[in-house]
Formats: structure tokens, sequence, C-alpha cells
């Protein structure tokens, strides 16, 4: 039995041991991309790129990393220059952003360097493994989320194309009526969908805490709803005791998010760079993901102590950071012309609004200063 069959069976398992015969789709969702051995990230997302599923930003070479470098530094700096500043990514992939960034720091900001405390939260061990397989030549420390003590952490947390990936529960309007979408057995041993109302009183709570009136939706409007999220940034919240957290994903605000037109929600799969919306297919074999809501995001970040300091998009970001004097500078490049485009390609593939670019990048802040809070972050100052 192949590792798609494995996984399969212990879905099935987990609905057939329900009382009610199914599974929220949340369930299946973190099942499907977590599962410790059979689940994607467990198995197939150390092979990612432009020969895998998907790539990042990461993927078009070190600019993303080295611009994020600076990011970092100016946050240094607003904090005083603390003498141990940690830096906390959450979901380093394979660990080419982690390198990226240490590297630059190590050439071009060794006083930095000196202070930086690196630390990875990664939930996959494969991925856990690659990550140190690249990073041994870097002082790099690994733990969960959960063991960092509270209120503890002097410095950033961040993250890159992170909560995209958290499972979500699925919801459906009926006639005005919110039904949670579950996921069961149909015919030919097939998955299918039924809804029923929520299992939690949580996801009315969140459309409460947003401010949705869903009598203002029609009858068969579907969308997501991620618990996930607003639970880590809690926990993130928590053991941050000054500094910022830094988000990037694709997503939207909450207007956008939820527009009545938005009829059938965000959520779509991967699979060797094609993208489809059955998270039925491909077990274990594909990433699902759903777009990131940076309302709830900021709302919730507001009542856990974290106030926004800038919503941006990662195109916009990347520029106030110095991309777009590295673009202008390849006018003076003496590098071959095959190595020239290529480059030109990546950097305006980062920028792209239409792509890459059209990122959000959401930037929040605890315990600072009216002095530090006073000074606005390098990436989210733009020309007048």
């Amino acid at each position: 039995m192949d590792s798609n069959s494995k996984l399969y069976q212990e879905i099935t398992n987990r609905i057939t041991k329900n009382p009610e015969t199914r599974i929220s789709f949340a369930e299946y969702m973190d099942l499907a991309l977590y599962h410790p051995e059979y689940g994607y990230y467990s198995q197939k997302a150390t092979n990612l790129g432009k020969e895998g599923d998907f790539f990042t930003s990461v993927h078009l070479g070190a600019d993303f990393g080295e611009m994020l470098a600076i990011q970092f530094v100016d946050i240094w700096k607003i904090l005083g220059q603390p003498t141990s500043f940690d830096l906390i990514e959450m979901g380093a992939g394979q660990g080419h952003l982690a390198a990226d960034i240490l590297k630059y720091i190590n050439q071009s900001y060794p006083d930095f360097y000196q202070s930086l405390k690196y630390t990875i939260v990664e939930k996959s061990p494969g991925l856990k493994e690659l990550q140190q397989q690249r990073l041994k030549n870097f002082k790099v420390n690994w733990c969960h989320l959960e063991e960092i003590p509270n209120n503890s952490i002097i410095g950033c947390f961040f993250s890159n194309e992170l909560v995209d990936a958290f499972p979500v529960h699925q919801f459906m309007l009926e006639d005005g009526e919110l039904r949670e979408i579950f996921v069961t057995q149909g015919q030919e041993d097939l998955f299918t969908e039924v809804t029923d109302k929520p299992s939690t009183s949580e996801l009315i709570d969140y459309l409460n805490f947003l401010e949705i009136d869903i009598n203002q939706y029609p009858s068969g409007y579907r969308s997501e709803i991620n618990l996930a999220a607003l639970q880590w940034l809690g926990v993130v919240a928590d053991r941050l005791q000054r500094g910022y957290v830094l988000t990037i994903d694709y997503g939207y605000t909450q207007n956008r998010y939820y527009n009545p037109r938005r009829n059938q929600g965000t959520l779509q799969c991967y699979a060797r760079h094609h993208r489809h919306n059955d998270p039925y297919i491909n077990i274990g074999q594909q990433d699902i993901t759903a777009h990131v809501d940076f309302t709830a995001l900021e709302k919730n970040g507001d009542r856990r102590g974290l106030h926004k300091v800038g919503l941006t998009q990662q195109g916009l970001f990347l520029m106030a950071l110095g991309l777009g004097e590295r673009v202008a500078s390849l006018s003076q490049s003496k590098l071959p012309l095959s190595t020239l485009l290529q480059r030109r390609d990546s950097l305006h593939q980062l920028l792209d609004p239409l792509g890459l670019g059209g990122f959000h990048v959401l930037a929040q802040a605890k315990g600072l200063t009216e002095t530090e809070i006073s000074q606005p972050l390098k990436g989210f100052i733009q020309p007048q």
C-alpha cells in the first residue's frame, strides 16, 4: 500500500470512529497536510521550487531574503540595538530563506550578526532535517512555538507563506443559516461533503468578531474560517515581550475576502504547478491552501496586545527596502546576457502586483515605547 492509500485509510478510520461518521474539513485538511508519516508536508514538501509543486519568492534567488535582512536590521536599530536579538522564523520550508538572511547579515552587518539569535519553528520532521543540513554552518536553534516561554522574546517573529496552509473550517449559508461542511465517505468509498450545524460555536463567534452579517449573503454562499490562524497569532503575542511580528502571505482584507461575489471561497490545491480546487484527489500528494484574511489577523492582534504598524503589498515593501535600486543597477551590469535576463525576470516576478508582488505584508508590534513606535519600519515607507 503506497503512502496515498495509507493516508486514505487513516482518514477513513477517523471518519468511521466518529459517532456521526464524518469529520470537519479542518480535520481532513490537517491530516492531508500534516499527518506525521503520510501528510503532504511530511513526505512531499521537501521537493519544492520550480521542480516541485509550487515555488515561492525564496526560489527566485537571494534578493528576497536579503531585503528581509535589511528590514530586520532596521528593527534591531529601532529597538535600540539590543545585545541579544531573537529572530524567529515560523515555517522555514527548505531553509533557503534562513540561509539567505543569515549569510547576508553575516557579510554586511557583522555587529547585528553578533547580537542575533536565530530560531526556526518547524512542524515537519522532513523539512527540519533538510533545514539542519542546509544551515549547518550557521548557529540556528529549532523548537516548537509552545516551548518558547511567555513574554520572553525581544526581536521579531516572521513567516513567509505559512498561514495560508493552516487547516480551515469551511461553511455554507443555507436560507440564512450557517452550516459547516463536513467530510464523509460516499459512493465507491470516495470522500464527499455533507453540511450540518457547526461543530463549534467558535465559527459563529469568528463572524461576529469580524462583524459579518450572514443575512447579507445569498443562500449557497461558501467560504472558509481560519480559527487556527487566530490561535497561532495569540500564542505568538504571548511569547513576544518587545518587538514585531511580520506576516507575509497571499490573501485579502476582510471586505474582499468575504465579498458576496466571492461565493465559493478561496480554497485551492497545487500539484506540479497546476492549480485546481478539488482537495479530495491526490491525497497527501498535493498542497491545499486558503487565502489569509489579514483583517482577522489585525483585529485579533489588537485584542492580544499586538498593534498594527503597517499593511502593504510585497512589491511595495521590497521596493522600499531597495529592490528597485537592484533592478536599476542591472543596466550597468556586466553579467552574461542570459544571466542578466534571468536575474531581471526574477526581480520583476518579486515585484509583479499580479503575482508575488501582490502578496500582503502585515507588521504588528508589542511593548514598544512611544519613541520606538513613532519610527516607521523601512519596508513601509513609501515614496511621496
